[in-house]
């Protein structure tokens, strides 16, 4: 039967008509979606981030889901080469790594913050940029922050985990690599401004035998909680690991995740430690910002807009997030202070270890009241900061004589200070991180490698407080630290300030030990063959130990004024047991005086009890004097009064 050709007309007609139709509404929708809060989060070739609207894939890690097809790059590292210092005339570059050019050429993300004019700056209020701010299972394990219980019967497994992880790596490879954390910012920093357009950073990770949860965790966390023009890239250094999950696995994982073109892989060929591990990061960097973080951590909402903001307003601002604790056993993300006052930052005591301080009412003053304020830092951990690209490179970067990791955070430290630049802490920028006592990894260098690495600092930096520092570590004393006459030179080309103004002017709270004393070092009984010990930071008294000629808890100074000083505290009458002697705050009124000759007892001024210890549990004791063994000292170094050795 033939087909009618007014029917045929007909449905020609209507046919073209609703494709006219679809044409308009497409082109409009797709004009919409792109004049959307959506057009300021493009990846790296300009396609729209909508976060957590891709279809949801499994993924084969634990459980654990992915967005999108595959997509990502990995890329390998050049044959490893010795770090270098850069020479004054090429300040601020780094050298050209034979392989340089072989870096597929992902164009920058953000380039306006260099073009703009500062009076055609907006300035607007942070992104609140966080695409796990609704995550797909919100009772899943750890999810919001909290923390992860297991179960007796799982026991087997997590101490396996620890063993591996020197944290509850059973408990991390539960909870989600993209589990939701609590915005634990003060209310101020939510509506804190800053300019539009940022320069961008490069974020360096480096590792080694970590916890492939753990890693996978800092990652995305970076990526969710980061404007995508403020991140240029991530930098995942592996360095040799022995783990195979670290190895294809990391790289297949990376690979297969979208929107991560910018998450670049360099494997080392062999083990170069934290330092230079670090190093070989910046020098494939792009950005023009390079921020250094731990592969154990995670970052908040918000994070990154403070500390770009301070490095705009000034290239040699160093700049700190302020560190949140999650709990090395259930993984709770512990949330900050609710008053910046009541925050720490870094100091050092005169072992040169590295330790948190309260913050000095000189530094609350100068805020004025704004708690959004920064917080000078005498010395950083080391672990997380933020430094303008070329700023690190005209400082001469890290030490790359410095073996593995130690000393390197101070070293770092008082070069910012002495040499014009500023430390500091935007308390609007949080990361949590993952504190352990112990690392899972076994150190290349030995032993002595922070020993080492401390010494350098001391003969670069330490000027006449060197001797000082020989006098309460003489373990130290003699031990080899190879050549810092380049690191001499840098000081010398930065025209950079002594010590003793850094100690009057960005630590005076520092107390400084007397440098002449009476008496210095280990303090014998001669009764029990032992030496006196502080028996822990914590503890409550102070006891008899064995010798051990290294320093640490055993060295104590007989000073001038007749009292006998551990660092910043000394010898008192317990509160609790008055006949037992604990450490307290040299000024506090219960600190105890006495006299002493060499080899004889210490006896309390204007009391007849001497400095005793107790047989049966190594604790020193106040007790009548008898002129007994057990109340005979001696200093294994004495002095005159103009500091000359007797």
């Amino acid at each position: 039967m033939g087909v009618n050709p007014k029917v045929l007309h007909a449905v020609i007609v209507t046919s073209l008509f609703w494709v006219a139709v679809d044409v308009v509404l497409l082109s409009f929708c797709g004009t919409w979606q792109d004049n959307t809060a959506v057009r300021a989060f493009r990846d790296a070739q300009g396609r729209p981030l909508k976060p957590r609207d891709d279809p949801v894939y499994p993924d084969d890690a634990g459980g654990h889901r992915r967005r999108g097809p595959p997509r990502g790059q990995v890329y390998p590292d050049s044959p490893a080469e010795s770090v270098k210092n850069v020479p004054p005339e090429k300040r601020g570059q780094p050298e050209v790594d034979k392989q340089k050019d072989a870096w597929p050429k992902i164009p920058q993300v953000n380039q306006k913050w260099k073009e703009i004019r500062k009076e055609d700056i907006k300035w607007m209020p942070p992104m609140n940029y966080d695409a796990t701010s609704m995550p797909r299972d919100p009772n899943g394990p750890g999810e919001h922050g909290k923390g992860v219980t297991t179960k007796p019967e799982e026991e087997p497994q997590v101490k396996a985990g620890w063993k591996l992880a020197s944290f509850n790596k059973y408990v991390s490879d539960k909870i989600s690599y993209e589990r939701s954390i609590p915005d634990t910012r003060l209310p101020e920093c939510k509506t804190k401004k800053y300019p539009e357009y940022l320069p961008p950073t490069s974020v360096i990770m480096c590792f080694t035998d970590e916890a492939f949860s753990a890693v996978m965790r800092s990652v995305h966390s970076i990526i969710n909680r980061t404007p995508p023009h403020l991140l240029e890239e991530v930098i995942l250094v592996d360095d040799n690991s022995t783990r195979a999950e670290l190895k294809g696995h990391l790289d297949d994982y990376v690979q297969r995740q979208p929107g991560w073109d910018k998450v670049k892989v360099i494997h080392l060929e062999k083990r170069e430690g934290l330092i230079r591990c670090r190093l070989r990061g910046a020098e494939k960097a792009a950005g023009p910002v390079l921020t250094f973080l731990d592969a154990h951590i995670e970052c908040n909402v918000g994070w990154v807009e403070p500390l770009l903001h301070r490095i705009w307003e000034n290239k040699t601002n160093v700049v700190m997030p302020i560190i949140e604790a999650i709990d090395d056993k259930t993984f709770e993300y512990h949330g900050g202070v609710q008053s910046s006052r009541y925050a720490q930052r870094g100091g050092f005591s005169w072992e040169l270890h590295f330790d948190w301080r309260v913050i000095p009412e000189y530094e609350i003053k100068r805020w004025n009241g704004d708690e959004t304020t920064p917080i000078r830092s005498p010395t950083m951990a080391g672990g997380l900061f933020s430094i303008d690209k070329s700023y690190f490179y005209e400082l001469g970067t890290y030490d790359d004589k410095m073996d593995t990791w130690g000393g390197e955070n101070l070293e770092l430290s008082f070069k910012i200070w002495m040499c014009g630049g500023t430390l500091e802490q935007p308390p609007c920028s949080k990361v949590g991180h993952v504190f352990r006592s112990s690392a899972p990894y076994s150190n290349p260098s030995g032993p002595k490698t922070f020993i080492r690495n401390t010494l350098r600092v001391v003969e670069v930096w330490l000027d006449s407080y060197k001797d000082l520092f020989y006098a309460l570590n003489p373990h130290m004393q003699g031990e080899p630290y190879g050549d810092v006459s380049e690191r001499k030179r840098i000081r010398e080309r930065l025209q950079c300030k002594s010590f003793d103004w850094f100690l009057e002017n960005i630590f005076p709270e520092l107390p400084i030990p007397d440098k002449n004393v009476q008496g210095r070092g280990e303090l014998k009984n001669l009764g029990g063959n032992k030496c006196m010990d502080t028996m822990g930071e914590h503890a409550p008294y102070v006891g008899l130990y064995s010798c051990h000629g290294m320093g640490g808890n055993q060295v104590f100074s007989y000073t001038w004024k007749n009292v006998i000083s551990y660092q910043e505290r000394c010898l008192a009458v317990s509160r609790n047991k008055p006949d037992r002697v604990s450490l307290y705050p040299c000024g506090d009124r219960d600190i105890l005086k006495w006299k002493h000759e060499k080899g004889g007892t210490f006896s309390v001024v204007g009391d007849g009890r001497c400095l005793d210890y107790d047989y049966t549990d190594n604790l020193l004791s106040l007790r009548n004097c008898n002129e007994g063994m057990n109340q005979r000292w001696m200093f294994n170094n004495y002095y005159d009064d103009r500091g000359n050795k007797i």
